[in-house]
């Protein structure tokens, strides 16, 4: 018979590697909690007009890498490529809005895209991300850049650089991008194909192409921040600001533009070198019109995502988790053994400790072994005379100590072994 495998562009995340992701998860929650951030959880399959509309046609996510399917009602569904699109048509269809103020939300879970695999990106791969709806004021800009880098930095990250940039608004785009495409017309057979496919859909995607002799090209190209109306550069003036008052250091690139339709103003890119070799880490801007473009009223907003595949590759070179923090190992061997043996570990963890329970029904000996290489701080030994003498022996197991209590007194002085397995293991 044949094996099953999972999916190309799918992985398995496997107990060695869940407390990476736990704790990301754990830092982004206690960090956004704090800042008054709510989460949402949305679909991860939507109508694919959503993201057409939402993302835009012209884009790669949308014309090359998104898994649409039609389903039995004959409907177009599309497995979300991205969060934001998603939290905006809940933001509409719940009415959030009409609370008035500032909505600010969070989510984490899986999102999709057909792209090649790589160490880092999947075709089913995950993100954190946060959009702030309803204000226009730089000072959202800044919030939301300022909590991605407590984030990163909380984990470990140390060599970040903000890229910062602004797309203007709709009006300063079209101006810059007739600029551009005049500019880019001239090298058009020097462009590589994708670029030149974009000279006519979305010629300020080819700022972004990873082609050696197309970015040659474009390091001679106008810059947008030369075409921002008056609004657009003092509100980009400001973020700029607001980020040195908080002392967040960040370099201009003129050159950044997410791959994205739906933004506007500000736009960001968090890297880390850490390492050797640039990747980004966290990418977000404002996107004023998108709320109103699904239908929504006119509604401002800022947010961005953190991809977890590439972070926790980057956190894995960093840093060395701490092993097992199990505070009792039970070993049991008989028949009144195990079953006292399992009510034991189950008021155990009911007073709030870790215990793990052999299953095994081996030998003495093969238990002990298991209880070593778990690294639990004591082992609960139970035979068939410690059952009957309602007894249990207590071993610590990193410092050898050996004593036989009553199964009684083990919860009569709870509070006692709770201050013990915490002195030993801060130890």
């Amino acid at each position: 018979m044949e094996l099953i495998k999972a999916l190309r562009g799918t992985r398995d995340i496997l107990p060695d590697e869940i407390g990476y992701w736990q704790w990301v998860e754990s830092v982004a929650r206690d960090i956004l909690f704090r800042a008054n951030y709510q989460e949402i959880r949305t679909p991860i399959f939507e109508q694919t007009a959503l993201f057409e509309r939402g993302i835009g046609e012209a884009t790669d996510v949308v014309g090359k890498e998104m898994y649409t399917f039609v389903d039995r009602g004959e409907r177009s569904i599309t497995l979300r490529p991205e969060g934001t699109a998603g939290v905006v048509r809940s933001f509409i269809e719940n009415k959030l809005h009409a609370t008035g103020g500032v909505q600010r939300l969070w989510y984490t879970g899986p999102m999709f895209r057909y792209e090649r695999p790589q160490a880092g990106r999947q075709r089913q791969f995950h993100q954190i991300g946060v959009e702030v709806l309803g204000s226009r004021d730089a000072r959202a800009d800044v919030e939301v850049i300022a909590i991605a880098t407590h984030i990163l930095q909380k984990l470990g990250l140390k060599n970040l650089n903000l890229n910062l940039n602004s797309v203007g608004n709709s009006t300063d785009r079209q101006a810059y991008r007739q600029a551009l495409v005049d500019y880019l017309t001239q090298y058009k057979e020097e462009l590589d194909a994708d670029s030149q496919d974009r000279l006519s859909r979305n010629p300020l995607r080819i700022l972004d192409s990873k082609d050696q002799r197309t970015q040659e090209i474009v390091q001679e190209a106008p810059s947008i921040l030369e075409y921002l109306g008056e609004d657009s550069r003092a509100h980009f003036e400001q973020v700029q600001q607001l980020l040195t008052a908080l002392e967040i250091p960040y370099s201009l690139n003129p050159r950044l533009v997410r791959g994205l339709d739906y933004y506007t103003h500000t736009a960001f890119e968090i890297i880390s070198d850490d390492l050797g070799a640039q990747a980004t880490v966290c990418g977000g801007g404002r996107y004023d019109g998108l709320v109103q473009e699904l239908g929504g009223p006119e509604t401002h907003a800022v947010g961005w995502a953190i991809g977890l595949e590439r972070l926790v590759i980057l956190l894995q070179q960093l840093n060395s988790l701490s092993g097992s923090s199990l505070d009792f190992y039970v070993v049991s061997r008989g028949n009144l053994a195990e079953s006292q043996g399992l009510i034991l570990a189950q008021k155990l963890r009911q007073n709030g400790f870790s215990v793990e329970l052999d299953l095994s029904g081996s030998a003495f000996g093969k238990q002990f072994k298991r209880a070593d290489r778990s690294g639990a701080v004591a082992c609960l030994v139970l035979g068939d005379a410690e059952a009957e003498q309602q007894t249990i022996k207590l071993k610590w197991l990193k410092t050898g100590e050996e004593i036989t209590i009553n199964q009684s007194d083990l919860f009569d002085k709870i509070d006692q072994f709770r201050e013990q397995i915490q002195a030993l293991k801060n130890a």
